[in-house]
């Protein structure tokens, strides 16, 4: 199977922030700030902690990433059974290989490195040569490793916690156990070393929190939390001693250590897990993540001793629905996902994003409880419709949700759910209709009314600033269709609406009077249909999984698609409207020539797309798909370079695209720095020639500046010509002289006479130019060739200049001048330099007007460019007359 797609290539994902696996913290020295690393899927994250900015995304690694550490300097990572060395966050520096299951955990140790496997093998590593040093083998069900740390000034010593429940001390110089401590019956999820000396704090899977004394193994105290297992610790190094525990629930509880009780709670910090917690030195800051898709930063400033959101980066925390982009340049991603929740992503910085929230019965309620424990949360967004008319004024987001009748608007410019829920008192007062659901909604391009149909077959049409109702489009007292919407559309000069029901069936209204126009109907059963309001093109997805394209206007089929196996999730025109894009369940995506109705491209994905939309500007395709929480952008490549778009023949093959691959470290190879360099393969660049053909004529391509104006190039100068000359000043010496006598006489001296030799007329120069030496010379079409090429060089006040010289008057010859018209007419015969060729012969008319006249050797010369002249002007007027006639006759047969 091929790879690659002919027109798309992946560009970035969006939306990914972290996932289970712990953050980890590292400070920077040289920067005077600690950075962030977060993990998401094959790739990590680098986040500065002064703003929460993202700073650098690593490359993607083979598989995904199962363990993450950091020290001073660099970033080690671990995917399957190797371990990556990463520096400044996205340049690799090792591959460490040798272990045979995948790796879970990694500790940086001084200068080594300690991994260890799913099998409970423990290795220890060189950082700077990534060679084994040592191996320690466990058994799982004596003691499988499920935790580790290094107690503060232990020298060369470890802390090993289980899942039986018991910890070893090893001492990795001597490879011998050190200590064996009997732990408490219940797994060690995290181990964290105390501000004070000797002293761990050990976390287990029943919720105890144990602190434990390593010297005298005894156990200082215990507390524990009500809210499932300990999932990470951490101690506040900035004066209170304070300690801190994420727990399965996503709470995290604050510790006071001298009172050894709870001290306060922070209840929903995290819709999910706490996976990663970690109070940065010297510093009121306790950085959080989870596996809900957020990295959060709190501050303990409150009187409580509890901590407050300070900042925060998040995405979605459940697969998004639908995604379109919103405005004209492209720059914003709108999305709704399956956790209820309206996100903007940005497509130029991720400090742009922004979140909507998530959509709500009451808001009001809504802000007493945290989003995990919103009891008036609203069913995910399944469909929504922008338009940025009216964006400042009133609400331009209309969205329907799963399994309900109410459609709710947002607002873009406050950045929030809106105040209206649509819905038609006949859905509350008649029984059979209580059980109607939204099914498509569609903003008019004014900006004014949204227009929603249900599955009962009825269409309503609101008014988006009051939320009044203005009219339903209906047959008589009948609803619109018999069978459930299955889309519903407005052109862009709102003059009539196109719906479209489960049977097939398409209906064309009046947008202002409602009344119905015309009535289609399909071959097969309609899933969903997209309108492309610039060309007024209305794709239909059918159930038999082919696709029809509807021209809204003439309201017939102009073309049918077929080649999908499986049902069209999605469709997507391009900003031109000359491709439409869609997708299937099948994992496939093909993309359709619309003028040709052939198919150009033919892809898989790894995994379904659910949405995706094209750009306003035609740049970038953006996709989400089944069970992923990111949205992926795709380069559009033919804005980029040329393409030669083929049809795709019907026993082909998808290509397979998926995310670039460049971190080029293939498997059981050592790691070379030349083959980490990415390969680009160079694509032969093609040379058009000097001239297609003989008989066509070709133009110069010159800058209009170089030849457009040599006819007025005189007009230019006198108008640029300064009004007066410049004045010499006079002398004025520091020290006046003086004549000899009696008496003090300064010597003034008369002003010299500047205006002689001005008027001398040089009447004997002779000699040529180099340009008009050289035309003297040529003989052959060869020689008046390269002369010309030469000549094309020159600027407009240099062709001006050798022009003039050709004459007598110049300095020049009547065989010069001939000399001069047969170049252009060899040029002429040739059909190149078109429109250069005419502007020199014009200026030459122009200047050596009066010459031509009195001079007969000028005549035949003359005579013979005039009739090179006719000649490729009766030829260029023939090429345009036959092109003009085959348009006219293809414009009138499609009308």
């Amino acid at each position: 199977m091929e790879e690659g797609s002919k027109v798309f290539c992946g560009y970035r994902p969006l939306g990914y922030v972290s996932n289970h696996i712990p953050c980890v913290t590292r400070y920077i020295k040289s920067r005077k700030e600690h950075l962030i690393v977060t993990v998401s899927g094959k790739s990590f994250q680098t986040y500065g902690s002064n703003k929460l900015g993202i700073l650098s995304v690593s490359k993607l690694h083979p598989e995904d990433i199962t363990a993450v550490a950091a020290d001073t300097y660099l970033v080690f990572t671990a995917a399957g059974k190797d371990i990556y060395e990463w520096r400044r966050g996205n340049e690799l520096q090792l591959v460490m290989k040798g272990h045979e299951y995948p790796v879970h955990t990694l500790l940086p140790f001084a200068h080594k490195l300690i991994s260890v496997d799913t099998e409970s093998l423990l290795k220890v590593w060189d950082i700077k040569t990534g060679v084994e040093e040592m191996e320690l083998t466990f058994s799982k069900e004596k003691f499988n490793i499920s935790a580790i740390c290094h107690p503060s000034t232990y020298l060369d010593k470890i802390l090993l916690g289980s899942d039986q429940g018991t910890l070893h001390l090893w001492n990795l110089k001597t490879a011998k156990l050190i200590y064996s401590f009997s732990g408490w019956g219940s797994r060690v999820t995290c181990l964290e070393q105390a501000p004070a000396i000797d002293v761990v704090a050990i976390g287990l899977i029943t919720g105890d929190i144990y602190m434990h004394n390593l010297k005298y193994d005894e156990v200082i105290f215990k507390v524990h939390q009500d809210w499932g297992s300990v999932t990470s610790l951490t101690f506040r190094t900035d004066g209170p001693p304070v300690m801190l525990s994420g727990s399965s629930a996503g709470n995290i509880a604050v510790w006071d250590l001298e009172q050894r009780k709870l001290s306060s709670q922070m209840r929903g910090a995290h819709s999910q897990d706490v996976q990663g917690l970690k109070a940065l030195p010297g510093e009121p800051l306790l950085i959080s993540s989870s596996s809900d898709n957020t990295l959060k930063m709190w501050i303990f400033d409150m009187s409580d001793g509890g901590g407050r959101l300070l900042r925060f980066r998040e995405g979605h925390s459940a697969p998004p629905g639908k995604v379109r982009f919103y405005g004209a340049l492209g720059n914003n991603v709108l999305s709704a996902g399956q956790d209820s929740s309206v996100r903007v992503f940005s497509t130029v910085t991720d400090i742009l994003n922004k979140s909507f929230g998530h959509a709500s019965f009451n808001r009001k309620r809504s802000k007493k409880h945290k989003v995990s424990e919103d009891p008036v949360r609203m069913p995910p967004v399944v469909d929504f419709t922008t338009e940025t008319t009216r964006e400042m004024e009133w609400d331009n987001i209309a969205c329907i949700h799963r399994g309900l009748n109410v459609t709710t608007t947002w607002s873009w410019g406050h950045q929030r759910m809106g105040d209206l829920k649509l819905l038609h008192e006949r859905f509350k007062s008649e029984p059979g209709l209580k059980t109607a659901k939204a099914t498509c909604v569609c903003l008019s391009a004014c900006g004014n009314f949204v227009i929603i149909g249900y599955s009962s077959g009825h269409i309503d049409r609101y008014n988006v600033q009051s939320g009044i109702h203005r009219g339903e489009y209906k047959h008589g007292k009948r609803a619109a269709h018999k069978n459930p919407l299955r889309g519903v559309a407005t052109d862009g000069l709102n003059q009539q609406v196109v719906s479209g029901d489960s049977a097939g069936i398409l209906k064309f209204w009046r947008f202002k009077s409602l009344e119905l126009l015309e009535k289609l109907v399909l071959e097969f059963e309609l899933g969903s249909f997209r309108l492309q309001r610039d060309s007024n093109l209305l794709a239909c997805a059918l159930e038999s999984f082919s696709l029809v394209l509807v021209d809204i206007d003439s309201r017939s089929v102009v073309r049918k698609f077929t080649g999908h196996s499986s049902m069209i999730t999605d469709l997507a025109f391009s900003h031109d409207g000359r491709w439409l894009v869609s997708s299937s369940m099948d994992a496939t995506t093909r993309v359709w020539d619309l003028p040709t109705g052939h198919c150009v491209d033919y892809f898989c994905f790894p995994s379904p797309v659910t949405s995706m939309d094209f750009s306003p500007t035609g740049d970038m395709l953006a996709t989400s798909h089944v069970e992923d929480l990111g949205i992926y952008l795709w380069i559009n490549k033919s804005l980029y370079q040329h393409l030669n778009l083929t049809p795709v023949p019907k026993s082909a093959e998808p290509r397979q695209l998926s995310l670039p691959q460049n971190l080029a470290v293939p498997r059981g190879e050592e790691v070379d720095e030349e083959d980490m360099e990415t390969q680009i393969e160079e694509e032969v660049e093609f040379t058009s020639p000097e001239q297609l053909q003989d008989d066509l004529i070709t133009l110069a391509n010159l800058p209009t500046s170089r030849w457009l104006n040599l006819l007025n190039l005189d007009v230019i100068k006198a108008k640029n010509k300064p009004k007066q000359p410049p004045k010499k000043p006079k002398s004025a010496p520091f020290f006046l002289p003086t004549i000899p006598g009696l008496e003090q006489q300064f010597l003034v001296e008369k002003e010299k006479d500047d205006t002689e030799g001005l008027d001398r007329f040089l009447a004997d120069i002779t000699s040529f130019t180099e340009f008009g030496k050289a035309l003297g010379q040529a003989k052959s079409d060869e020689d008046f060739r390269e002369m010309y090429k030469n000549f094309l060089e020159k600027g407009p006040s240099s062709v001006d200049i050798e022009i003039r010289s050709l004459a007598p008057e110049g300095g020049g010859s009547v065989s010069l001048m001939i000399q001069f018209l047969e170049m252009l007419e060899s040029e002429l015969k040739r059909h190149t330099n078109f429109e250069v060729v005419h502007a020199h012969l014009g200026l030459f008319l122009k200047v050596h007007g009066e010459t031509i006249v009195s001079t007969p050797e000028l005549r035949k010369p003359l005579e013979s460019v005039q009739q090179s002249v006719e000649e490729n002007w009766n030829q260029l007027q023939t090429e345009l007359d036959s092109s003009l006639c085959i348009l006219n006759f293809c414009k009138s047969s499609f009308l």
